[in-house]
């Protein structure tokens, strides 16, 4: 059975979330960290669309709510509409909906380093089209298997699906 990782835990007393330990771990060693932890995941949540990218700007939210630290997310249910059909739920309702989500959502190691290998193989054509860039360069990890490799031997995992 494939390793799962908590993505968020859920601080009900500010009705926030904030990365798990273990999944901004393993993000951050797989090179999935941008200036978020969940921006590809929000971009898949968003019909993989680029603007996913940015389900967690709501910086306005964090201050009517007094929440000044950083790694607060917060559900802004108007982010999970987009007024072409619809909307056909209350901002209440997808409030709540996407509250149950991400606090049961749970991603497979095996899931987390297929994308990071992605990741790896567009920043690698990337700084090859730009290589004097070294913003470019530096999203490269050449040891990305090694990097998989030690979080499958630390989560227990010893093949591909296991």
């Amino acid at each position: 059975m494939n390793k799962k990782i908590k993505v968020f835990e859920y601080d009900g007393d500010h009705d926030v979330f904030v990365v798990s330990q273990a999944y901004r771990e393993i993000s951050e060693q797989l090179g999935l960290a941008e200036w978020n932890p969940v921006v590809w995941i929000g971009r898949i949540f968003t019909m993989d669309n680029d603007v996913g990218e940015h389900w967690f700007d709501n910086w306005g939210l964090r201050e009517a709510r007094g929440v000044g630290f950083e790694e607060a997310l917060i559900i802004d249910p108007d982010r999970f509409q987009d007024g072409r059909d619809g909307p056909c739920h209350s901002a209440d309702f997808r409030k709540r909906f996407w509250t149950d989500v991400l606090s049961s959502l749970e991603l497979s190691l095996d899931l987390m380093f297929d994308e990071a290998r992605e990741f790896q193989k567009a920043a690698m054509e990337t700084a090859r089209a730009y290589p004097n860039d070294v913003d470019y360069r530096a999203t490269v990890i050449a040891d990305i298997d090694e990097r998989i490799d030690k979080i499958k031997s630390k989560y227990g995992c010893t093949t591909r699906h296991g």
